[in-house]
């Protein structure tokens, strides 16, 4: 089995869409320019802010990395390094100078098994071997322009799914579910586990299958929360994982990679309720909220503008003009479709829907108090936790 086998398909077929992209295939022109007139500074930055880790300090963490280079394909050169901090954290950064950087906080060396660091060190590695690099979503998401939002919303789609390919690279390298799952516990908690808590996959797994209900109950929304995240957990992921640990493309025989395929669509799926071309009456309620909702944040700074206009009407590919909506009725009609879309939607979508909001609210590259007070009405009427509209409006993705 090979590193490239062991692919999500969707990270696979997304990364491909973005890479023809215009937007993005721009900032990569700009980056080659930048890189054309010498190197990026990643390496100096290391070298000065953290402890370059030689073969004679850490051999143990070396041997492992030779492991997972073996067991994934790779053929550059590593340099790891640590730097102080209590919070579990790695990460890799793309090649410079022909030599490929991964760094680790000192308390996640300190306190992962090997098992555990396996899948960390087999996760970083697997961005690099799926170029998951060659996606700029920091440079696009922090841009001067903020992207379309039908760019926005297949980059985080994409970064979701390259979570769960360099999450199998992980699962790959460690060859232990019961490890991966720990060292998941482990990001998720911040507990080390000893006498005081003592970890169990069964039990954390099941906390995994109750964060999952679609019909969550309000008050419930921190678990799905992290659902809008790629840092530093995902509960998803986790999912995902079992799945992957139960397929074809780990030792013994399980179910083949198409079917599993299938699964991870279905469970990632509960991300991105497809409520502007769905066609029930839960669907219909989510796209007429968001219609009003849009239009009442794009206009509540000085009317609704041009760059507001365009991201409002690439949510929807055609049926709807922009320019013909009464933003006073739809005002109005604010109130009673908030209560509608909170009747009939779980939590899961309603944060969907702010999320798409908050985008809107973005469109010209900052957000007035206005825009936040409308979006924040919103988000108090579907019981959507106002630190989540504080995040969607300053969240750029990195990959982790």
């Amino acid at each position: 089995m090979t590193a490239e086998a062991i692919r999500c398909d969707n990270d696979l077929k997304l990364f491909n869409m973005l890479l023809e992209n215009r937007t993005v295939k721009q900032v990569n022109e700009q980056i080659e320019k930048r890189e054309e007139q010498g190197p990026m500074g990643t390496r100096r930055h290391l070298l000065a802010t953290s402890v370059r880790l030689s073969s004679s300090m850490a051999p143990g963490v070396h041997k492992m990395a030779d492991l997972c280079a073996e067991k994934l394909g790779l053929q550059i050169p590593l340099e790891l390094y640590a730097f102080s901090s209590p919070q579990f954290n790695a990460a890799c950064f793309k090649p410079e100078e022909g030599r490929l950087f991964v760094m680790f906080s000192s308390s996640l060396l300190e306190a992962f098994s090997e098992n555990e660091l396996l899948f960390v060190m087999g996760h970083e590695l697997g961005h690099h071997v799926y170029r998951h690099h060659d996606i700029p979503i920091g440079y696009i998401l922090r841009g001067k322009q903020p992207p379309a939002a039908n760019l926005a919303l297949n980059l985080f789609a994409w970064s979701r799914y390259a979570e769960v390919s360099a999450d199998r690279a992980g699962a790959f390298c460690a060859q232990n579910l019961d490890s991966v799952a720990r060292a998941l516990f482990k990001l998720a908690s911040g507990i080390v586990c000893d006498q005081v808590v003592q970890f169990d996959l069964d039990e954390f797994l099941q906390q995994v299958d109750d964060m999952l209900l679609v019909d969550a109950e309000p008050g419930q929304g921190a678990p799905m929360q992290d659902w809008f995240s790629t840092h530093p957990f995902s509960p998803l992921r986790v999912k995902a994982l079992k799945m992957f640990d139960e397929s074809a493309l780990m030792p013994g025989e399980g179910f083949p990679k198409a079917e599993l395929e299938i699964k991870v669509q279905d469970v990632m799926g509960l991300m991105e309720p497809n409520y502007i071309d769905g066609h029930t009456d839960t669907a219909k309620a989510m796209r007429q909220l968001f219609i009003a909702g849009a239009v009442a944040i794009a206009d509540a700074r000085d009317g609704i503008s041009d760059q507001e206009k365009t991201v409002m009407q690439s949510f929807f590919e055609d049926g709807i003009n922009i320019d013909q909506l009464d933003a006073e009725k739809l005002r109005q009609a604010l109130p009673k479709r908030i209560k509608d879309t909170h009747a009939q939607t779980s939590l899961a979508q309603r944060m969907h829907l702010i999320r798409d909001l908050c985008i809107v609210a973005r469109a010209e590259g900052d957000t007035s108090a206005s825009e936040v007070a409308v979006l924040n009405d919103i988000a108090t009427g579907l019981e959507v936790p106002l630190g989540f509209v504080i995040e969607s409006l300053e969240q750029s993705v990195e990959l982790d």
